[in-house]
């Protein structure tokens, strides 16, 4: 299929030095993140993540007693102009799909939204029709890594 991306999510309890930890974990096993989202409320945070290689991630940090998981999330690929955003998101709401939430990273020649939808074929479909494409997930979890 190819049209979504694992996103590796992780609940956070609210306590000095659990960011810290996660993070950790992933460098020390040669995970490498490529856009990353943290969203707290006053009981914990929730930090969602596209990573280099998101079933090993998600291994390791169970491996370290950290409780995570993976979702399907669509990464659109967004030109670097102005408009390009809200074109896309109201093709999608005209569409009729729901978003989630979304959060961006930068991704060289293109911008890239993460999107959690309640229909991803579908949000692909109206995006693809509307000029716009998504990122593989072969593209997408290594976007940021320099070639040496």
């Amino acid at each position: 299929m190819g049209i979504t991306i694992q996103q590796l999510s992780v609940f956070l309890e609210n306590r000095e030095g659990r960011l810290d930890e996660v993070l950790n974990v992933l460098a020390g096993n040669d995970v490498n993140i490529v856009a990353l989202s943290l969203a707290d409320t006053s009981d914990y945070g929730m930090l969602r993540m596209i990573v280099s290689d998101p079933d090993k991630g998600r291994m390791v940090l169970k491996k370290a007693g950290i409780t995570a998981m993976l979702t399907e999330v669509v990464a659109l690929r967004v030109p670097h102009a102005t408009g390009s955003l809200s074109k896309a998101m109201h093709q999608i709401v005209y569409g009729g799909v729901n978003v989630e939430y979304m959060y961006a990273f930068a991704n060289g020649t293109d911008a890239s939204a993460v999107l959690k939808c309640d229909d991803p074929v579908k949000v692909v479909e109206i995006l693809r029709e509307n000029g716009f494409d998504v990122w593989k997930a072969s593209d997408a979890y290594v976007s940021n890594v320099q070639e040496e």
